[in-house]
Formats: structure tokens, C-alpha cells, sequence
């Protein structure tokens, strides 16, 4: 292997079955008594247990302050009732139970342990149809048995007023248990080859996961990628078993290895009774979108890949999206979009926007607009700054520079808030860009995308996207251009409103940096 390899493992003094040619750096021993994680946190309980307690918490309380709201400022909406405001919400209180129940058949609470990128925004669905259910079937039981004269108009509120409580405790919910350090998992991996690493080193980029990889199972480990720290082989397949009671394993990853399929199935068997959670990486992983059908020919699991051409109505639909919140959100902003382009004029000289070439859905190229945030020779000098590159010691495809000395005073505000890309709003509109795409590409970029990448092209780019969630300029080029072909490949509106809610956080993020 070369480039990015070349790196011995360093091993366990406890492997078992290991050759001593991938032990040729130092030796050491993982500490063992408490499982740490990041920074010597200890870990104590299950994540799981905790997230589904906060979580139930969370649904009561959304739906009890919605019924309270609605009770207050909607209860003139219709016929009075008989009961009192006290009685209403005593009798309400008593439902809540029933609502916690639909909410775990819905498996509003167990996701969390099972996926570990699951967000607030996976659980739209299944919290409109909780509260669409529970709502319709309040209003039917009461109109049915004549209970009470209910109010329709407020029956609507306390649905709207729900779903948004609802939704925003579950993410406050989040919020908290995933800074506790009971939500954190040790996790080791099955199979140290170039999958099993990448699995590792893809973990180790979001700590908003709460994995923490005390190290990788294999008895034929591949030479070590960079940026995977001081992980180590534990042992062999043979000594699961007992590694997951030594470090307290709560997550078991497997990955491919050399082992035999045979032995790689009975070996996922035998944790059956261990009390772990077990992700498998599929094979030709590479073309799996994220929501394929699982269906069996007796017993036999056949995994649906979605047909290569999206519906023109659903690309209708997309595209009736893009221009109402485009056209909304220029509406909105305006005076956002106001103020930084007079903090640019008044800053430096120069226009205010900067316009650059990018390549569009249909191999179709445009102008991208973005706010001016360099002076304006920074292309001038951009060959005198290569070597400043992120990306400049193992992939040349991409150019970004941290810290770049050609952005200015008001460049480095607009950028840490991602506000110079609002006048792609402007693209939007005419048609050139959508809400949520793959990454625009500049014509340098888009010449290495080629074969089944170039799929890419069947969406128009988008001011936010998969990339963008998850790691924006740290990703590298391949990854980058993988995810773009997922994201065509299982394109949804629902998909769509995920990603921007998804994006958010990101942006907090990235400030709080």
C-alpha cells in the first residue's frame, strides 16, 4: 500500500495469534479496569436506557405544554365544555401514557441506540404521524361517545403546537443526554483493512456520534492508515468474547477481514447473548444508498437498489421547493443581504460579489453567486500559496487553506457564519441551483469526476447537502464525490428537509470553533 499507508499498527501486549511483522512499533497495553473515553471520560451505564427515558420525558412534556397553550389562548374558539380547565388537563394527563406507548411502536425511542448518527430530524415522520394520530383520535373518541363538545379549530392548534414542542424537546432531549458521559459506547472493530479503518477514522471525525474505538479485532491487520491515533490490535476473532467484558464494549463494527464468511457469521452468533450492538458494513457498500427495501425470496434477503432516473414529478416537486424558499428567504434576508454587502464595500476594494464558473446539473456550467470575501488578486497569488494547502500532502484536487491570508477583515466574519453563500439564493431562483444538492464544483474539480461519479449531474447543486452535514472541507475529494452520488442516488423531499435541518447545528458548530 502506498500513500496513505505505510504505518505499522502498534499492538496489544495481549494479542493473541498475531504475527510480529505488524508489531513493529512500540508495545503497549490498553488500560483496563473502567472503559475511558475521549479525554479519560469515564463511561457508566448505557446510552440506550437514558436516551429513551429523556426522550418519553421529553414527549410528555411537549405534549402536555401544547395542550396547555391550546387550553389557554384557543379555548374561545369553540362551544364551552362542561369541565373545567383543570378537569381538561387532568384528563389529558391520564391519555399521556397511551401517547408514550404509539410514540415506542412508532420506535420513536429506540433509534438512538441502534444508529449512531440518528437526529431530531429523523424522527419528523414518525412524530407527525404520533401526534396526527393521537390528535384525530381524540377528536373522534370524544365526538363519538359525546363526551364533550369539542373545538376543531382547537384540535388544529394543539396538533400544530404539538409537533413543534414535541420536536424541539426531543432535540433539547439530545442535547443533554449526548453531553453526559453515559451516552458515549466503546467500540471496537472487527477487521483492521482498509474498511475497517476507514470506519475508524470516519468515527473519530464526529464525536457528536459518542463512539469512542478502544481498538480493532484481527488476527491479519492491514498496514495503518493516518489519523488513527494510538489504536491498536486487541487480539484475534477468537478473543471477542472475553475483550468485550475487559473494555466494556457496548458497540461491536464489522468490518471486512480475512476471515471466512462462515466463521465471520457464527462469530456475530455467538454476541447474541453479549449484550452489544452490532453494525455490519455491507459489502459493495459503495453503491448502497441509505434507504434501500430489504425483501426475501424464501428467506433469502435481497437488498432494492431505487431505478437511476428520478420521476419528473418528484424533480417538479424539488424544484417547486427550491423557488418558494429561495424566493422566501431573499424576501427575509434582505436585510441581512443588505448589511454585508456594505461591510464588504466599506471594507476593501472591490466588487461586492464574487462570481466564479461552477459546473450544473446536465454538465451544464453557470455563475455561482457568493459575497466577495478576499481581496482581489487572491487568484493572482493562489500559485504562491499551494503549499499552504489542507489537501496539499495527499490530494491535490482540492484547494482550501486554513486561516487564508488572502480573506479579509469582513471575509472572515461572513465565512465563520457560511453567510457569503446566501446570494446562491439568486441561483436558486433562476434555476441554476437548489436548496440542497451535491457540491458545486469548480471546472478544475469537476474534470476528476468521471464514470458512475458523474451521476452527481442528475440534480442541480445545492447551497447545502450531504457534504456540507457532515464535514465540509475536511472531507476528501473521493468521499466527497460519494457522498454526492448517495445523495442523487436516494434523493427525497423528506431527505431534503433533513439535510437542512441537519445543517443548523452544523453551522453552530462551526462557529463555536
Amino acid at each position: 500500500m502506498s500513500g496513505e499507508m505505510g504505518e505499522s499498527f502498534v499492538v496489544s501486549s495481549t494479542t493473541v495469534g498475531v504475527g510480529d511483522a505488524y508489531a513493529e512499533g512500540p508495545v503497549s497495553r490498553p488500560r483496563r479496569s473502567e472503559p475511558e473515553g475521549p479525554r479519560g471520560v469515564v463511561l457508566r451505564g448505557r446510552r440506550g436506557w437514558l436516551m429513551r427515558r429523556a426522550l418519553a420525558a421529553a414527549d410528555l412534556l411537549g405534549l402536555t405544554f401544547a395542550f396547555i397553550v391550546s387550553l389557554v389562548f384557543f379555548a374561545g374558539t369553540g362551544p364551552a365544555n362542561d369541565f373545567s380547565d383543570l378537569a381538561e388537563l387532568g384528563i389529558f394527563a391520564a391519555t399521556l401514557p397511551i401517547w408514550c406507548l404509539v410514540a415506542k411502536l412508532h420506535g420513536l425511542y429506540d433509534s438512538d441506540e441502534e444508529r449512531a448518527d440518528h437526529s431530531t430530524a429523523d424522527d419528523l415522520t414518525g412524530v407527525f404521524h404520533l401526534i396526527t394520530l393521537g390528535a384525530f383520535t381524540m377528536l373522534v373518541t370524544i365526538e363519538m361517545t359525546g363526551f364533550a363538545d369539542p373545538s376543531i379549530a382547537r384540535f388544529f392548534w394543539f396538533w400544530v403546537i404539538a409537533i413543534l414542542f414535541v420536536t424541539t424537546f426531543r432535540s433539547l432531549a439530545r442535547l443533554v443526554v449526548r453531553r453526559s458521559k453515559a451516552f458515549i459506547q466503546n467500540t471496537v472493530i472487527i477487521g483492521a483493512g482498509e474498511v475497517g479503518q476507514t470506519v475508524a477514522r470516519k468515527i473519530g471525525l464526529h464525536p457528536e456520534y459518542g463512539l469512542h474505538v478502544v481498538g480493532f479485532v484481527d488476527a491479519q491487520p492491514r498496514e495503518r492508515q493516518r489519523g488513527l491515533g494510538s489504536l491498536t490490535i486487541l487480539g484475534t476473532p477468537t478473543d471477542l468474547e472475553s475483550l468485550i467484558g475487559e473494555h466494556h464494549i457496548e458497540r461491536v463494527i464489522v468490518a471486512f477481514s480475512n476471515e471466512r464468511a462462515e466463521d465471520t457469521v457464527e462469530l456475530i452468533r455467538s454476541m447474541d447473548e453479549l449484550r452489544v450492538q452490532v453494525d455490519i458494513v455491507p459489502r459493495l457498500y459503495e453503491v448502497l444508498p441509505t434507504g434501500v427495501d430489504l425483501h426475501t425470496i424464501e428467506g433469502l434477503p435481497l437488498v432494492s437498489l431505487p431505478p437511476g432516473k428520478l420521476p419528473r414529478t418528484s424533480l417538479m416537486l424539488k424544484r417547486v421547493f427550491d423557488v418558494v424558499s429561495a424566493s422566501l428567504g431573499l424576501i427575509v434576508l434582505s436585510p441581512v443581504l443588505l448589511g454585508v454587502a456594505i461591510a464588504i464595500k466599506l471594507d476593501s476594494r472591490g466588487p461586492v460579489f464574487f462570481r466564479q464558473v461552477r459546473m450544473g446539473s446536465g454538465a451544464r456550467e453557470f455563475r455561482i453567486f457568493k459575497f466577495r470575501t478576499m481581496y482581489t488578486n487572491a487568484e493572482d497569488v493562489k500559485h504562491e500559496l499551494a503549499h499552504l494547502s489542507k489537501h496539499a500532502d495527499g490530494d491535490d484536487r482540492m484547494f482550501k487553506i486554513p486561516d487564508d491570508p488572502r480573506v479579509t477583515r469582513v471575509g472572515r466574519f461572513v465565512r465563520r457564519y457560511s453567510l457569503d453563500e446566501l446570494p446562491q439564493l439568486i441561483n436558486v431562483v433562476r434555476g441554476e441551483m437548489s436548496i440542497v444538492g451535491p457540491r458545486p464544483l469548480i471546472l478544475d474539480e469537476d474534470r476528476h469526476v468521471i464514470d458512475w461519479r458523474r451521476r452527481r449531474l442528475n440534480l442541480k447543486p445545492g447551497i447545502t447537502g450531504l457534504w456540507q452535514v457532515l464535514g465540509r472541507d475536511g472531507i476528501p475529494f473521493d468521499e466527497m464525490v460519494k457522498l454526492d452520488y448517495l445523495y442523487v442516488t436516494n434523493w427525497s423531499v423528506f431527505q431534503d428537509i433533513k439535510l437542512i435541518l441537519r445543517t443548523i447545528p452544523v453551522l453552530f458548530r462551526s462557529h463555536a470553533c
